[in-house]
């Protein structure tokens, strides 16, 4: 059974309005701290709050596959635009960490980078999100070619990395790092196993519906 799907006439719409929905925690947050709102230390509320939603836009942007394979909900449409909010958010998280945090103190972020490590597994995350980020348009998937969809496969070790940095970065472990990990392996998991689930599909006459934007 499929969801009813959106009229075509509003896909452009909605891609526009998930954007300015992802970005309003952000820009409340900062707002509540730029006013003095926000209990305790501010920046650091800030900084970790984009940080978790970096995360949270990753693992979306990994579902969109699964959702659709498994259950017929297609929402590849907003691929594209939850993958660049992923990266939207881990930029501002880490501009918050060398800005706000650091001011800009470089030798006190290399040393931080060199010396802590989920600070260099989240830096390292970081970087290989620019390229994609850079890539998410239709001229690069026509000039790429097949070389376009190996680069954005990168996405997977990508947020295995966000959420091994997100884990790391507390003191202890508690059930909110548990579930966001576990919600990568499980993705990760379906990655491997979904060439033999697709092979299945075909082999029983279903078609799948062809993969755009980030994967």
């Amino acid at each position: 059974m499929r969801l009813p799907s959106l009229p075509k006439r509003f896909h452009t719409a909605s891609v526009w309005a998930l954007y300015a929905l992802g970005l309003t925690p952000a820009l409340w947050t900062f707002y509540l701290g730029a006013t003095g709102q926000l209990v305790g230390n501010p920046v650091k509320i800030f900084e970790h709050l984009l940080g978790d939603w970096a995360l949270r836009l990753l693992i979306l942007t990994l579902m969109i596959s699964p959702l659709r394979d498994l259950f017929g909900i297609n929402w590849v449409r907003y691929r594209r635009a939850l993958g660049l909010l992923a990266f939207y958010y881990v930029a501002m998280h880490f501009l918050t960490y060398m800005v706000l945090d650091k001011r800009l103190a470089l030798d006190v972020i290399i040393e931080d980078i060199i010396k802590r490590w989920f600070i260099t597994i989240g830096m390292a995350a970081f970087v290989a999100l620019i390229p994609l980020a850079l890539t998410s348009n239709r001229w690069s998937v026509r000039k790429l070619g097949p070389g376009w969809l190996k680069l954005h496969r990168l996405i997977y070790p990508i947020a295995a990395a966000g959420a091994l940095h997100y884990c790391l970065s507390v003191k202890v472990i508690g059930p909110e790092q548990l579930i966001y990990a576990g919600l990568v392996t499980l993705l990760l998991g379906w990655r491997l196993a979904r060439p033999r689930y697709m092979a299945r599909k075909r082999a029983t006459g279903r078609r799948p519906v062809r993969v755009t934007g980030m994967v």
